[in-house]
């Protein structure tokens, strides 16, 4: 079958395609604006179409939609300190490409959404994100719905991946406040195999909350990063406000920042989100924290591997 991929360049992306190269899938077409990640993407699979386009502004990949069989709806802008980028990426890219989906009678959409359109969290990610939601599901076109939390794993530029790198550079640690703020983080790789189990087996109008089954509050899951990455670098626990303040200066001198205060305020929240049988439902194995976390960053090949923000 063929399959599309759009925001293939980034976390999710990146990681899905080769997972789908190994179950057979060789007409996969993969789609970003990011200009160097999206190059890493064709160095890294030579094999499949790979085009660097801003889905906002529709041009030459809209005729790669014809014949498609499954468009997995991955694109999203997950950090940024004004509304305009999430507005662009998350809302009208996505209502340029269904539009496209739907001229090209495209079949069926698998839908990468995100854990917090249930949040209690208010924030340009978060709307924006429950507004993509509602046009694919509103979009006529049948679509699975895969809510993900924190993902992890191979090629992850902003979330623990930075961190790890962070932790490796720094004489200190900090963690915000006391550290005590509950994380289930998702390993990506077992998230990739929901995604192409659900592109295997179709589910329309279907939602599932993808969480991870283990849940650790912040500080210690900073510890179990230590020592999958075999640092010393002691962690010290920051004022909050103080640690706001810092993000706040630093975002003065950096237009993207890797960590911004919105991000920092989403991460204190007390979201707990619902653990379903996510590897019973798709047919998956649920891989250990510990395991996950060393095959994130002892791979031989991918751990090396860094994208750009």
């Amino acid at each position: 079958m063929k399959i599309i991929v759009t925001g293939a360049a980034g976390l999710v992306g990146q990681n899905l395609v080769p997972r789908l190269k190994s179950r057979g899938h060789s007409n996969l077409v993969g789609i970003d604006k990011h200009t160097a990640n999206t190059e890493k993407l064709r160095q890294l699979n030579p094999d499949i179409t790979v085009i660097r386009a801003d889905l906002a502004s529709p041009a030459e990949w809209t005729e790669v939609f014809a014949n498609c069989d499954v468009l997995v709806l991955n694109h999203a802008q997950i950090g940024a300190l004004t509304n305009d980028p999430f507005h662009a990426n998350n809302i009208v890219a996505t209502e340029k490409v269904i539009a496209v989906a739907r001229a090209h009678g495209v079949p069926y959409i698998v839908h990468i959404s995100s854990s917090v359109v249930n949040s209690v969290a208010r924030d340009f990610y978060t709307e924006s994100k429950k507004a993509q939601e509602k046009l694919v599901v509103e979009s006529g076109i049948p679509c699975c719905v895969l809510r993900p939390t924190l993902m992890f794993g191979w090629f992850d530029r902003k979330h623990l991946g930075w961190l790890a790198r962070f932790m490796q550079r720094v004489p200190v640690f900090p963690i915000p406040g006391n550290g005590r703020y509950l994380r289930q983080p998702l390993y990506v790789g077992d998230f990739c195999d929901v995604i192409i189990s659900a592109i295997e087996h179709p589910r329309p109008g279907e939602a599932y909350k993808i969480s991870g089954q283990h849940k650790i509050d912040y500080i210690d899951l900073m510890r179990e990063v230590r020592s999958a990455i075999g640092a010393r670098t002691p962690i010290v626990t920051v004022p909050y406000r103080l640690f706001q303040a810092l993000l706040e200066t630093y975002a003065l001198f950096d237009r993207n920042p890797p960590f911004t205060s919105k991000q920092l305020e989403a991460l204190v929240t007390p979201d707990v989100f619902e653990v379903i049988d996510w590897p019973g439902t798709f047919g998956v194995r649920a891989t250990p924290l510990a395991d996950a976390l060393r095959e994130t960053f002892q791979h031989p090949v991918y751990s090396k591997v860094v994208l750009e923000f």
